[in-house]
């Protein structure tokens, strides 16, 4: 059982003005293959779930740029600590997709001024270290909020603070969509507005700094502590660094 969603209509783009897009916002910034793998994660289960409909506008449009996206269903997975030894397979699926992933999109609604206990149980199910590997150091990250009142950035900012603190790479721009029952049709597609606008400037800087940190991610989460801590001696940093590839879950 695969507990990622199927994304409807990848290439139906109807609130996106073609003339203005770049189909590749990252070229000349890195190697652009393999395609970039972002995971995307959402913060509501109501059947219509706005945070979800953002993050499916937001894979389509990273889709778009290049990328290959997961978006993961979180509709049963437990609390952190319900199941002993976090031995669920969703809790493994979940970690499998973070692993697999080199940047990500957390997007929440806002509820009594925070994050939701979903999205906040997605998080904390995904430890800083998991056997000699980490799931989210070294990754990129974007960071969405859906509201349904006024625009408000409670959201936004405490996943910032969580992506810091799970060691990512938090990109400069967000998304903050208000009042978002008013911005999807019938079918669950956005509109055109300046909020979803917002959403392709995210996803194509997500892109840009994917790419960019890509080439660098080893050098870049390299830590004298872990270094001591593992015995491993200091010099130059490579791509084959064994204890940089396992904590990146890259094969060196």
């Amino acid at each position: 059982m695969s507990r990622l969603r199927t994304l409807p209509d990848p290439d139906h783009l109807p609130a996106l003005d073609p003339r203005f897009i770049i189909r590749r916002p990252a070229e000349g910034l890195g190697p652009m293959a393999p395609p970039p793998r972002i995971l995307l994660l959402y913060g509501s289960l109501r059947e219509r779930s706005f945070s979800r409909l953002a993050v499916e506008e937001a894979a389509r449009l990273l889709q778009m740029f290049g990328a290959e996206t997961r978006i993961f269903d979180p509709s049963d997975l437990p609390l952190p600590d319900q199941v002993a030894g976090d031995d669920h397979p969703a809790v493994a699926e979940l970690r499998e997709h973070a692993f697999w992933s080199e940047g990500q999109v957390w997007c929440s609604p806002e509820r009594h001024g925070q994050i939701t206990g979903i999205m906040k149980t997605q998080i904390d199910h995904l430890p800083l270290e998991l056997k000699g590997k980490r799931p989210t150091q070294g990754r990129t990250l974007a960071v969405m909020q859906v509201s349904g009142g006024s625009q408000s950035f409670n959201a936004v900012n405490t996943l910032r603070l969580l992506g810091r603190w799970m060691r990512m790479f938090t990109i400069p721009n967000q998304s903050s969509v208000a009042m978002a029952y008013k911005e999807f049709d019938e079918a669950g597609r956005m509109r055109p507005s300046s909020y979803y606008d917002r959403i392709v400037d995210v996803m194509e800087e997500l892109v840009r700094f994917t790419i960019l940190t890509r080439p660098h991610a080893g050098q870049l989460v390299d830590r004298y502590s872990e270094r001591k801590e593992k015995g491993v001696l200091g010099g130059v940093i490579t791509p084959a660094d064994n204890h940089i590839s396992a904590a990146l879950s890259r094969t060196a």
